[in-house]
């Protein structure tokens, strides 16, 4: 298989070039409308579940009685429960809003690669999981900039259709934008999947929120979204890292401090020494904002963490960058400094989930000699690792309902390429720094 890859990426990449220029694009869709239903005091909604440390899933959900218990029942059989978690419940208010009571509770262990039943509060609708398995192969759903339009819907019956283990959101969630019932809205309309499914999400400019010298940024987003940042050892929800099978996944805040005297930058320090080549081969990131963007759009707004990240995470030997903020798609080569480096990440922007702003038509031209691929249109893609040395990623529009295969490329390892023992000392000379 390994001697076939060179020419499956060649016949691939005409394949690709070939569906583009024939491509004609959708025309944009409204905001979806949902209808007031009123359910019981008790009732779970918007039941989405996370990852939260080794074997542990977090099972978040939001009832409108105050009183309503924070415990969730699980098994492995339909209406079969033998096992129950205590977990714990928040609220916010919001100017004129005030939230439902927004429970999290922590199961586990759990079995990897299983099917898992619950229920939550002893009342409303069985869900079931299914947990990630614990080797390769293991594959990811990406999109980012959700929204709650017709081409959210579409992106979400789109990934519905694929076979994944889990879904990575690099930001920008529901739109709420202070319009505070918009959260209740997006977090219903992502229940079917992300109650299966975990979803790790992390903050976009739309998750904010903030009023000066009223109400701080994050406020809800932090209360409906709680992610591992307890589990990995950072003192923000904003940042986070996790590990799935044999790959270790950064979470990182585009919106908050990232210099190299900043909260976050050290405690990206201390996760990175913590990482073990040989356990987690695999070295994902993801933020909102992107670094490499030859769109229009949002130009130049990534360049103060590249400059203060870049070097670390280029040491480090991440191989793949996932963003979101522009409303496109577009894949680079392996680069590092503005420039292709064969040592350097793959970016990958893909903030083209299906938000209510519209795609971002105009890129520059001709492209920078990094960037390989670059198409505005809604989709998601998906990554399936296959081994330690070999990821196969493809970017599927949505084209009209149709899913279409538009960008697909073998993406092999660092750690398998040589990479990392060229690294060793620059990456032990950025850690050992104060």
């Amino acid at each position: 298989m390994e001697g076939k890859i060179p020419t499956l990426v060649l016949f691939l990449c005409i394949f690709s070039a070939a569906v583009a220029a024939e491509y004609v694009r959708p025309q944009p869709r409204k905001t979806l409308d949902f209808p007031w239903d009123r359910k019981p005091s008790s009732y779970p909604q918007q039941v989405h579940i996370s990852l939260a440390g080794d074997g542990h899933m977090r099972i978040s959900w939001v009832t409108d009685g105050k009183s309503s218990p924070s415990y969730v029942e699980y098994g492995t059989s339909p209406g079969r429960y033998d096992s129950t978690a205590q977990g714990e419940s928040t609220s916010y208010s919001y100017l004129f809003y005030s939230s439902g009571k927004i429970h999290h509770t922590v199961i586990g262990p759990l079995e990897s690669n299983t099917v898992y039943f619950y229920r939550c509060g002893g009342e409303g609708p069985e869900f079931q999981l299914k947990t990630p398995p614990a080797e390769f192969p293991v594959a990811f759903a990406v999109a980012g900039d959700l929204g709650q339009t017709g081409w959210t819907k579409s992106t979400l019956d789109h990934i519905d259709e694929c076979k994944y283990d889990v879904h990575l959101l690099p930001g920008d969630l529901s739109y709420a934008d202070y319009i505070q019932h918009r959260w209740d809205t997006f977090g219903e309309l992502v229940q079917p999947l992300a109650s299966a499914r975990p979803w790790m999400v992390t903050q976009g400019n739309h998750e904010m929120e903030n009023i000066p010298l009223i109400k701080d940024g994050f406020q809800s987003y932090n209360a409906r979204w709680k992610m591992a940042y307890e589990e990995s050892g950072s003192s923000s929800n904003l940042y986070y890292s996790f590990e799935v099978a044999g790959i270790h996944l950064i979470m990182l805040g585009s919106y908050t401090d990232y210099d190299e005297y900043s909260e976050q930058y050290n405690w990206l320090k201390a996760d990175l020494s913590k990482v073990d080549r040989s356990r987690t081969p695999w070295l994902i990131v993801l933020f909102h904002v992107p670094w490499y963007n030859s769109n229009y759009a949002h130009q130049g707004e990534g360049d103060g963490m590249m400059q203060a990240m870049e070097p670390l995470l280029y040491a480090a030997g991440v191989d793949i960058v996932f963003a979101g903020h522009v409303h496109a798609y577009e894949r680079s080569k392996r680069v590092n400094g503005g420039k292709p480096d064969p040592c350097g990440a793959v970016h990958i922007t893909i903030g083209d989930g299906g938000n209510r702003e519209g795609l971002a038509h105009r890129y520059k031209d001709p492209p920078p000699e990094w960037s390989v691929f670059r198409e505005a249109s809604f989709g998601h893609g998906e990554l399936k690792v296959v081994n330690s040395s070999h990821a196969l990623w493809s970017w599927h529009r949505n084209d009209d309902d149709e899913p279409v295969r538009s960008d697909q490329l073998w993406i092999t390892s660092l750690k398998s390429s040589g990479c990392l023992a060229e690294k060793k000392h620059s990456l032990r000379k950025i850690l050992m720094a104060p």
